[in-house]
């Protein structure tokens, strides 16, 4: 594997599906117009409806996050991540993932979001901040912060390497994304164009030290979404795919996201999701990604 080879794995950059109540705004007044006393729901939980107006307010003011991608670790939510510097992994492995996202509304159009990603099986935590914001109807403009760390054993697993890694592995990254979000009849469709700036630590592998180094990453996804009325919820089938380019490397890893978001409380949704993950040199990764999702009450 060439040493300039990157990797990454990401459960939960955990894309959580991210789907604002702008795009499904149309969609609602359609199907769910509004009777006095009776109530209402959206992503985010029950909303009582006492008028088009306060509902109309209240979904502009929400955006459901999803990760994995962290696998995200992620967030089409979370934002977890995962790379290994270089290997020589084959075949594939399971990872069951746990990730929590909290969204503080600061104002109407800016949110901040908080994840935290674990992969189980190879016991690499990861941690993420986000600030989101809602530029126009359909633009979003996120900068964010990204820390992972992967020990020597995860390492060793994902690359095939026999005691090859003997120190933890952290990684630093700061990133801005841009995304636009538009709807074809009831379908939610998005695109996310993100620039990744990466801070590679100093490493042993295979008894040789490598220096510390920053790269540029580029990252591309693609996303669906389609609101289904189930019972008194609005639940959220999604799918994605992403495309990741390091410089030096070229593409160097693609995955496939899909899962389903589900209110469980006015502030609260769960997300089952699984993602398929391929990335140059180490082991697929089959990401089976359990999340919840607390919104905090807008001011």
């Amino acid at each position: 594997m060439n040493a300039q080879k990157t990797r990454h794995l990401a459960a939960g950059e955990l894309w959580k599906v991210s789907c604002t109540c702008d795009v499904r705004n149309r969609w609602m007044r359609q199907r769910h117009p509004v009777v006095k006393n009776a109530r209402h729901h959206d992503l985010d939980g029950d909303v009582d409806g006492d008028g088009m107006k306060r509902l109309t307010k209240f979904a502009l003011r929400h955006v459901l996050s999803l990760a994995i991608c962290l696998l995200s670790f992620g967030g089409l939510c979370v934002a977890q991540e995962v790379d290994v510097p270089s290997g020589r992994g084959n075949g594939s492995l399971i990872a069951p993932t746990g990730w929590a996202e909290l969204i503080a509304p600061v104002q109407q159009r800016i949110d901040l979001k908080f994840y935290g990603f674990y992969i189980g099986e190879l016991k690499a935590p990861s941690a993420q901040f986000d600030a989101t914001f809602r530029a126009t109807k359909f633009l979003s403009i996120t900068p964010s912060y990204l820390y992972y760390s992967v020990p020597p054993n995860g390492l060793n697993e994902l690359a095939n390497h026999s005691g090859g890694f003997t120190r933890t592995y952290e990684e630093q990254q700061f990133r801005i994304d841009g995304t636009v979000m538009f709807s074809v009849h009831k379908f939610e469709i998005s695109e996310r164009n993100m620039y990744v700036r990466r801070f590679l630590p100093t490493y042993i592998c295979g008894g040789k030290s490598l220096p510390e180094k920053e790269i540029n990453r580029y990252r591309n996804r693609i996303a669906i979404a389609y609101p289904l009325a189930v019972g008194s919820h609005i639940w959220k089938p999604f799918a994605s795919y992403e495309a990741f380019y390091d410089q030096g490397s070229g593409w160097t890893k693609n995955r496939a996201w899909t899962g389903v978001t589900v209110p469980i409380e006015k502030h609260v949704s769960f997300q089952p999701s699984y993602m398929w993950e391929n990335t140059n040199g180490i082991k697929d990764l089959r990401y089976l990604m359990f999340g919840l999702i607390f919104r905090m009450p807008s001011k």
